[in-house]
């Protein structure tokens, strides 16, 4: 498979690069970035647009604000795509939606099987302790933009579609007792921290923590890789990690 990478200069994108050049299955069809000097014979574009050589995939490792720029690319080539970005808000969501109705499009607020398993078990336990109290900690690197993270608001999202009255508790702040339906959600921001997501159900005489440790950026990248391989051999439609477990 021919995969073009967009955001190959980014963190992630650099090591999707290194996996897909390490395989025996698949090749770089184009690294793409605004950080880069084009160099067209190396395979290397500033801009999707540039890019017009054959490609069997695209994987968008960039950021939301280029979303029209992928969907739009996607679309006027008829090419798969797997978003692997997140911080998407209203608008960009509906580009996403509108653009799996013309080809397969991989969306998903993380790319890792692991969190996609807990996300599973946080609606099992929402589900069967109702009267829980629930909060959610994310933990990640000094350096991300999004807060709170894609993932934490994912896994509320998983608990709230088995409790449907919850309301999302960002940031506690202020004065005041907790409210019998809010998921609290926490972020911390610290040096190199990869990713930890744990999501706790208090319910007075005891406690279940339910938790999700990323121990570096590969198995991002294996997901994405992981997802673009499902992909390949889908009709259009909007997928994500649930489809892949089935």
């Amino acid at each position: 498979m021919k995969i073009i990478v967009n955001g190959a200069g980014g963190r992630m994108g650099r090591t999707l690069c290194d996996l897909i050049e390490k395989s025996e299955k698949h090749t770089l069809a184009a690294k793409v970035s605004i950080e880069f000097e084009a160099d067209a014979e190396n395979g290397i574009y500033k801009s999707l647009g540039e890019f017009t050589g054959e490609a069997d995939m695209l994987i968008d490792f960039s950021n939301h604000i280029a979303t029209y720029d992928v969907t739009s690319y996607a679309l006027k080539r008829g090419l798969p795509v797997v978003i692997a970005t997140t911080g998407q808000n209203e608008e960009e969501m509906a580009m996403i939606k509108s653009a799996s109705a013309e080809v397969p499009l991989f969306y998903s607020q993380n790319m890792s099987l692991g969190v996609a398993i807990l996300s599973c078990l946080a609606k099992i336990a929402a589900k069967a302790l109702p009267d829980s109290d629930i909060e959610i900690i994310e933990k990640h690197h000094n350096q991300k933009l999004d807060v709170p993270s894609g993932t934490a608001i994912l896994l509320a999202d998983a608990i709230k579609s088995v409790r449907s009255e919850a309301e999302y508790n960002i940031g506690r702040q202020g004065y005041g007792k907790r409210s019998k339906n809010e998921i609290g959600i926490h972020s911390l921001r610290m040096g190199g921290e990869v990713g930890t997501h744990e999501i706790i159900f208090a319910m007075g005489s005891q406690v279940i923590t339910l938790k999700h440790e990323a121990e570096n950026r590969g198995l991002f990248a294996e997901g994405a890789l992981s997802a673009a391989e499902f992909l390949a051999s889908q009709e259009a439609g909007f997928y994500n990690m649930d489809s892949i477990l089935g």
